[in-house]
């Protein structure tokens, strides 16, 4: 892989300009360095030309304006705006290298202060980084404000004031949270290989940590780690292709994760997952779901709300889902596709029951938005529960994750053989590659 989920450590400026909509709801932040940033010595240094490091981020009401406050090692350029249901603001950056003291603070301050319940950050696309504000109530942005401090630091303010629920719904309407397109994967040369093509779909990321163990481990970093293994051990097979969904600490949309897999006609789609209930620790094991309108039971259906969350947690609103099946020709192939999911399903069970406690419904139904596609075979593998320390254990030893993934590899060659109608020709890539599409929030 060709980067790892850990971020590296690493004159006059300007006032703040506003952009205009909605009486300077929309803010730019547009800040300019005399020079470089002063060398510093340590981990957190900033390199010449590279990501501005943050080393400091803090929260403080007064007089009925709640400010967040970042410490940087040298300017950036920064914009705002607020999104309803869930209140919320976000603040979209450069990228930034978050260094900042309270891990995991990487991902949220959880003390409520004025306007602000919590806050996240993390990287987003390619070349961008974000902050997303959960709002205690209804509050905008206002003008941003950058000083520098004797010391050559930048400080980047961002002050919320509380507003009524009609105020915010215009500044929310009035906002265009459209950003500048994030990098994307480059073309490959197009040479026909009919090996069968998987998608790796590692979830969350960037922004949204998905569940968080009581340790502070996130699962996005486990179920990262977890995906690049089990891409590892499929590539050195030499029998298939493979595609991720994000290659490092990204956050990706779930439709964009569906339409990554469909514009590349995967013949299977894995995502991986940790769940976490931290009102019943006892509760552990893997399980294994696939797509359906009708949740197995109600535990299925709220997790499968849950994961179907994860747009709003990093700042966007859901993409489009694939379209309705509009005829008879369409349905059946939903149900042959639902089908071999299915199957699937069950080799995996097959496989991995010797070798990992599984949960006491292994196969499971729900409406998981990443399962939606009509035309890829695919599954959602809960690995287990962050929330459970046997389970934990497991999920951070390297011994298990290689026992697993091997037994996983199993499955596919067991679904896979026999069934060479399933291979469509496609582009070939020597290495595995990773598709970041555009984004919007």
């Amino acid at each position: 892989m060709p980067h790892s989920t850990r971020l590296p450590r690493t004159g006059l400026v300007r006032p703040i300009a506003a952009l205009g909509l909605a009486g300077g709801l929309v803010l730019a932040a547009s800040v300019l360095a005399a020079g470089p940033a002063p060398a510093q010595d340590g981990p957190g240094s900033a390199q010449p030309g590279g990501a501005a490091v943050a080393i400091a981020a803090e929260t403080a009401t007064r007089d009925g304006t709640t400010r967040l406050t970042l410490t940087l090692s040298k300017a950036i350029e920064a914009r705002a705006f607020v999104m309803e249901r869930p209140d919320r603001a976000v603040i979209d950056l450069p990228e930034v290298n978050f260094q900042l003291d309270q891990e995991p603070g990487k991902m949220s301050s959880r003390k409520r202060d004025g306007a602000i319940a919590s806050f996240r950050y993390g990287l987003f696309a390619p070349g961008r980084s974000r902050i997303v504000v959960d709002l205690a109530g209804p509050a905008v942005v206002e003008a941003i404000e950058t000083t520098k401090t004797r010391e050559g630091a930048v400080l980047v303010s961002i002050p919320f004031r509380k507003v009524d629920r009609d105020t915010f719904r215009k500044a929310a309407v009035a906002g265009d949270p459209s950003p500048a397109a994030a990098g994307k994967a480059a073309p490959v040369r197009e040479i026909a290989d009919t090996r069968p093509l998987i998608v790796i779909d590692a979830g969350h990321g960037g922004t949204d940590p998905g569940a968080i163990a009581a340790t502070g481990v996130f699962e996005k970093d486990i179920v990262f780690g977890f995906a690049q293994s089990f891409a590892e051990r499929l590539e050195a097979s030499g029998r298939y292709r493979l595609l991720m969904t994000r290659d490092r600490d990204v956050f990706v949309p779930l439709a964009e994760r569906v339409r990554i897999a469909r514009d590349a006609k995967a013949d299977l789609f894995v995502s991986i997952h940790a769940d976490s209930i931290s009102a019943a620790p006892q509760v552990k094991g893997a399980t294994i779901y696939t797509g359906s309108e009708r949740a197995t039971d109600g535990e299925s259906a709220r997790l499968a709300e849950r994961e179907n969350r994860a747009d709003a947690a990093a700042g966007t609103e859901s993409g489009e889902a694939p379209a309705e099946v509009a005829d008879i020709l369409q349905e059946l192939t939903l149900r042959e596709t639902r089908g071999f999911s299915s199957g699937f399903a069950g080799r995996l069970m097959g496989q991995l029951s010797p070798v990992m406690e599984m949960s006491t419904k292994p196969h499971r139904e729900a409406g998981f938005k990443v399962l939606r596609s009509p035309d890829v075979p695919s599954v959602l593998i809960e690995l287990g529960y962050l929330s459970s320390k046997s389970d934990l254990e497991k999920l951070q030893s390297e011994e298990w994750r290689m026992r697993v993934t091997g037994s996983m590899a199993k499955a596919v060659d067991l679904f896979f053989s026999g069934r060479a109608t399933l291979s469509r020709p496609g582009p070939f890539a020597p290495k595995r590659s990773a598709a970041i599409a555009p984004v919007s929030p």
